[in-house]
This record gives C-alpha cells, sequence and structure tokens, in this order.
C-alpha cells in the first residue's frame, strides 16, 4: 500500500520516477485476436508513421514485430486446418 512519503505513486495512482517525475501509463492493451485485428493494427501503425506521431524507425520495428504474429496466427490457423483435413481423410479411410 502506498503512503503520503512514497515516491512511486500518489493518491490518484499516477506513477513516479524516484526523482520524483510522473511516468507515463502504460499502453491499453491491443487486440491481435485474429487476422483482421492484426491488419487494422498494422494499419494505425502507418497512419501514425504518415502523421509522424511516432518516428518511422520505431514504426518500422512496430510493423515487423506485427508481420511476424501475423505469420504466428496464420501459422496456427494453417495446422488446425490441415489437422481438421487429416482427420478427416482418415476417418474416410476407416469407413466402409
Amino acid at each position: 500500500m502506498s503512503t503520503d512519503n512514497d515516491p512511486a505513486e500518489n493518491q490518484q495512482g499516477a506513477t513516479y520516477d524516484q526523482h520524483g517525475n510522473q511516468l507515463a501509463p502504460p499502453p491499453s492493451k491491443i487486440n491481435l485476436h485474429d487476422a483482421d485485428a492484426i491488419r487494422r493494427e498494422l494499419g494505425a501503425v502507418y497512419r501514425d508513421m504518415r502523421a509522424r506521431r511516432i518516428d518511422p524507425a520505431d514504426g518500422t520495428k512496430l510493423a515487423y514485430v506485427l508481420d511476424m504474429i501475423r505469420k504466428s496466427y496464420e501459422t496456427g490457423v494453417l495446422e488446425a486446418r490441415t489437422e481438421a483435413l487429416e482427420r478427416t481423410l482418415n476417418a474416410r479411410k476407416k469407413s466402409p
């Protein structure tokens, strides 16, 4: 529990560093549950770079990581579909 003497947190929940500087709040959780959500987030990064809200070097790094997430998602979907097809084919082979 924080007290009035605790420099890490005040009564409103703001967080401060050891020098008393207020820290930025943590970023909100980003929804990346499907390919469309990943695509939307990639578009948001692109728009932020175009509007110069984020540095292009940082945006490029974010876009790269988002593409890795997209590939991982895509691999998982393809793996699940392949397994479903294999189960269907194996079931057909076993039936008379």
